[in-house]
């Protein structure tokens, strides 16, 4: 029906999209009323590079991360004032986040050419495309290109904050996207259950703001949910999670419950996480409401470990030592407490686990953990399996695995032997 409409209704048919594409319907009270199709950018586009800044380096490395709206077909026989804008709009809004989940990465800039012999371009201004030139009348079919002397109005629109900043950035950027040499995993916040009984909502209105009234710009609630968006998408300083915050669109931000879709700043992520809140606390909270999206941990690997802070010393005061309970695979934190100065990670297990449910998951951790009332403790009292690493600190027990390997080894020839069967052809 798409390929079928535009070739009867569109003026340039239905000719293939170029590179990597993706066709959109849009609808009106249950009746398709436009049909949007994107396809990758043209590689040729005088006023666009210009407008960037492109060099011929930044536009080789930079140029997937341009999209180029290739087809718009309102339906002739919809009669909807300001029904084309409104379309487009919503259609910029998700462009970006689908085009990653089908490409792997995301899209910063979009173009499209508006021929001025038949429309105006009025849609694109209304939804705040910025005219930048025009071609000069040239058109490619396959590797050629000819002179056709009908030049096109180019129009830009900047999907994420600081596209221009980006497509100018001299490192490539965009699949996977990079910060300092860091991966920032492109988290869909739309995907994140936000309302609701076990909303994110919900869980950060528990907490108590010590802030004075006067003068608050950001919500407690909005501070926090950016700042567990953030962290989620891999920043851990408060200038990366700022960096991220601003990276955000506004409707994205005002999801997140920021006012007039603005960021908190820096300070403001600093003085809330430091002193607004009790951090222990909140930690503890979200570790549990991120489990809880992990849906069940049974049959999941958790990695409990422990980590020194680096930069947490202070004079002759130890180091912050944290003990995490990491899930395998997603490496999301879902359990976290302070090792006190005064003992050591062993009995630190029991409370870190306490409140997650791991029936059926498997613990694994380093051989400090190998205890005999630990491994008692998971599989009697919280019906969990374990994989723990055993050393030559404990040489009876590694003498009696060595033992129990070596027996079933044995058990194993044998039974081959009876059948006849060539060990050497069966490596272990």
């Amino acid at each position: 029906m798409f390929r079928a409409y535009l070739r009867k209704y569109h003026y340039l048919g239905d000719s293939p999209l170029v590179g990597e594409s993706l066709r959109y319907v849009a609808w009106l009270d249950g009746e398709l009323v436009a049909l949007l199709g994107w396809a990758g950018a043209t590689l040729h586009n005088g006023p666009r590079d210009r407008h960037i800044g492109w060099d011929e380096m930044r536009h080789r490395d930079h140029l997937h991360l341009v999209v180029n709206n290739a087809r718009f077909l309102i339906l002739p026989w919809v009669k909807q004032p300001n029904l084309a804008s409104r379309i487009l709009g919503v259609n910029l809004r998700c462009l970006s986040r689908d085009w990653h989940s089908v490409y792997g990465h995301p899209v910063l800039l979009a173009e499209t050419f508006v021929d001025p012999s038949r429309f105006r371009g009025t849609c694109y201004r209304a939804s705040n495309w910025v005219h930048v030139g025009e071609t000069k009348g040239w058109s490619r079919h396959g590797a050629d290109y000819y002179r056709h002397d009908q030049p096109k109005a180019v129009f830009l629109y900047p999907l994420r904050r600081k596209a221009l900043e980006r497509l100018r950035s001299p490192t490539p950027w965009g699949a996977p996207a990079q910060r300092g040499g860091k991966k920032i995993i492109e988290l869909d916040i739309h995907k994140l259950p936000l309302e609701g009984d076990d909303g994110l909502f919900s869980l950060l209105a528990t907490f108590t703001d010590s802030r004075k009234r006067r003068g608050i710009r950001h919500s407690l609630q909005s501070v926090l949910a950016v700042a567990t968006c953030a962290v989620l998408a891999g920043q851990r300083a408060f200038t990366a999670i700022e960096e991220w915050a601003r990276d955000q669109s506004k409707e994205d931000l005002r999801l997140l419950g920021c006012r007039f879709g603005r960021p908190p700043s820096e300070r403001t992520f600093r003085r809330v996480l430091k002193d607004a809140v009790d951090v222990d606390e909140v930690d503890r909270k979200l570790g549990l409401w991120v489990a809880r999206q992990e849906s069940a941990l049974k049959g999941m690997g958790v990695a409990v470990d422990g980590k020194t802070l680096r930069g947490s010393r202070d004079g002759q005061d130890k180091g912050v030592h944290l003990l995490s309970a990491v899930v395998h695979g997603s490496s999301v934190v879902v359990a976290q407490m302070r090792v006190s100065d005064k003992t050591n990670e062993i009995p630190c297990l029991r409370p870190l686990l306490a409140e997650l449910d791991i029936q059926g998951a498997v613990i694994t951790a380093d051989a400090l953990h190998t205890q005999r009332e630990t491994v008692r403790h998971l599989v009697e009292d919280r019906k969990a399996d374990y994989v723990l690493t055993v050393k030559d600190n404990q040489p009876t027990l590694r003498k009696d695995i060595e033992d129990l390997f070596t027996e079933k080894e044995e058990q194993a020839q044998r039974k081959m032997a009876a059948q006849g069967l060539d060990r050497e052809a069966f490596p272990p």
